[in-house]
């Protein structure tokens, strides 16, 4: 089955075609130069389709479709008119892949897609993610940064709750959300401990720094490289 990736960002929905499919060996070194370099990814996927936001309204409405897990008319009219959308009852030609597993189930009961939010399908978003502006080539310089701050600012003020009653209100979201923040850093410290001692389980005992082992695991990567000369 053919395999087609969804990429939001703040310009616009992005649809790729898988071009060598998605059997993909997660944590291998040709995986990670892939993702790395630009000019490798771009041998794993092709742009099929963008639909750029009209302006800053049109773009904040769909962001936060996207963050409710709900699907917007916009996003449909693309999938319609680039994906073979298939009759209830009958198997999909083509599976698409998506990063929230919300947003895949709201597209599966709506259009009928086969979705997938699998861990080689996140690998490959997050490269899509990493190399963005070059394999659109229809954005100059810039344009996606200051696309992400305004519309940053724009989202995180639509979810701001103002109370006149509270003064403060916003102290009290932002403790919380520094609380939040902290336990989404401890938990993925954890699941790359978790992970990774696979491979090098001693480390974990030699380095308890979550900042340091982190660094640690991205200079060293494979322990059988480590030599006197790496040291």
């Amino acid at each position: 089955m053919a395999l087609s990736l969804l990429y939001e960002s703040a310009v616009g929905y992005a649809l790729f075609d898988v071009v060598e499919g998605p059997d993909i060996s997660l944590g291998t070194e040709e995986v990670i130069k892939a993702l790395s370099e630009a000019s490798r990814f771009a041998k794993l996927v092709k742009l099929k389709a963008f639909s750029p936001f009209t302006s800053a309204e049109h773009a904040l409405e769909n962001i936060n479709c996207i963050s409710e897990g709900t699907v917007s008319d916009y996003l449909k009219s693309l999938l319609e008119a680039n994906l073979p959308i298939g009759k209830k009852g009958k198997k999909s030609k083509v599976s698409l892949g998506v990063m929230d597993s919300k947003l895949g189930a709201s597209l599966h009961e709506e259009l009928g897609l086969s979705v997938t939010s699998a861990e080689n399908v996140q690998e490959l978003i997050r490269g899509i993610r990493i190399h963005f502006e070059k394999l659109i080539g229809q954005l100059q310089t810039g344009d996606l940064p200051r696309a992400q701050l305004g519309l940053a600012h724009s989202y995180s003020r639509s979810k701001i709750k103002f109370n006149v009653h509270k003064a403060d209100n916003m102290i009290i979201q932002a403790i919380a959300l520094l609380d939040q923040l902290d336990k989404d850093v401890n938990t993925f410290a954890m699941r790359a401990k978790e992970w990774y001692s696979w491979h090098f389980p001693e480390l974990v005992k030699i380095v308890p720094d979550n900042y340091k082992y982190a660094r640690l695991v991205n200079i060293i990567r494979n322990k059988q490289s480590i030599d006197e000369a790496s040291l």
